[in-house]
């Protein structure tokens, strides 16, 4: 048996917005746009990709699943992802963290980690 991971869906109010700014905030691609949905990948062919999907609700807490970067530089990317509207946010992980915690525009979280160990 064999599976292949092939997207995150992430749910959205404006798919279209939201998984642009994801492909710029990743230097990704569009790979597929409708009405209610807009996929991106770091290449057409490659796996996984993000599908943004339409849902009319507003995020209402905390997300049960966020991704996870490793930036060469801490600093600089989160610098960067600020100044293209990410937001900081607090999830209760403290001042001792070595991870920043973000939110894209729509309010979903996400975190640029610290420097492997």
């Amino acid at each position: 048996m064999s599976l292949e991971w092939e997207q995150v869906l992430v749910h959205a109010q404006d798919p279209e917005a939201l998984g642009r700014w994801w492909a710029e905030a990743l230097g990704w691609v569009e790979v597929y746009s409708s009405e209610h949905e807009f996929e991106i990948r770091a290449e057409p062919d490659r796996m996984p990709g993000l599908d943004f999907v339409r849902i009319d609700e507003a995020k209402q807490a905390k997300s049960r699943l966020h991704l996870d970067f490793r930036p060469d530089d801490q600093d600089a990317e989160v610098a960067r992802l600020l100044a293209h509207g990410a937001r900081r946010v607090d999830v209760g992980q403290g001042d001792q963290a070595s991870w920043v915690v973000l939110a894209d525009p729509e309010g979903n979280e996400f975190c640029v980690l610290g420097p492997a160990s």
